[in-house]
């Protein structure tokens, strides 16, 4: 009982939660903490071993990517803005939540946006169950395009400012990276680098 009073105390005072910036009121005073702090601190909070465990999955498959094309420093700095992007979405749609926002899916979903905009044709393993289980490879398109148009529908049909998964920051991070790699691309004219002839990314791995 205790650890999960902790973990709730520990939640209120990292987690991001939007009413504390846009009426500037403290909820917990006896653990403050500025919601400018909070905005990063959140994006490296989850909610429980499966909310970690996905998003570190869905890191790992976008992120080397997009940190290949960045660097790491560069990669890090998108990394966070993005985060931030996902957080001001969110807290517009949901200015007086005294839900805390935490999770790092609103930065990863920048990432995706941006490897939408580099690497639209690699294939990725797609587990599917239905009647039979099995591995498929489908375009990167499809999978992040069907990946953000649930997170829109989500976004219209859920609540948006209550508990649960905050669809809108997904969107809002992922619009972002979307964007920014958009802009990058046009101005710089570097795109994703090297691939197979069938499109395929060629992945760096480091062990």
């Amino acid at each position: 009982m205790q650890g999960l009073e902790y973990f709730t105390m520990t939640t209120y005072q990292f987690g991001f939660i939007p009413v504390e910036l846009t009426q500037a009121v403290e909820l917990t005073p006896q653990i403050p903490a500025s919601p400018y702090l909070t905005m990063f601190t959140s994006m490296f909070m989850h909610g429980g071993w499966m909310h970690l465990i996905g998003n570190m999955l869905f890191l790992w498959i976008y992120g080397n990517n997009i940190e290949d094309y960045f660097g790491p420093v560069k990669f890090l700095l998108f990394y966070l803005v993005s985060g931030l992007a996902a957080i001001a979405l969110f807290t517009v749609f949901g200015p007086s939540s005294e839900i805390p926002l935490v999770g790092a899916s609103g930065a990863i979903a920048g990432l995706m946006g941006a490897y939408l905009v580099l690497h639209p044709k690699a294939k990725i393993t797609v587990l599917i169950i239905y009647f039979l289980i099995q591995f498929v490879h489908l375009p990167a398109k499809v999978v992040i395009g069907i990946w953000f148009a649930i997170q829109l529908f989500m976004s219209f049909t859920g609540n948006t400012s209550g508990g649960g998964v905050a669809y809108l920051a997904h969107v809002g991070g992922f619009v972002f990276g979307w964007l920014i790699l958009k802009m990058l691309v046009k101005i710089t004219g570097r795109g994703g680098g090297s691939s197979r002839g069938n499109g395929q990314r060629v992945y760096r791995m480091n062990w």
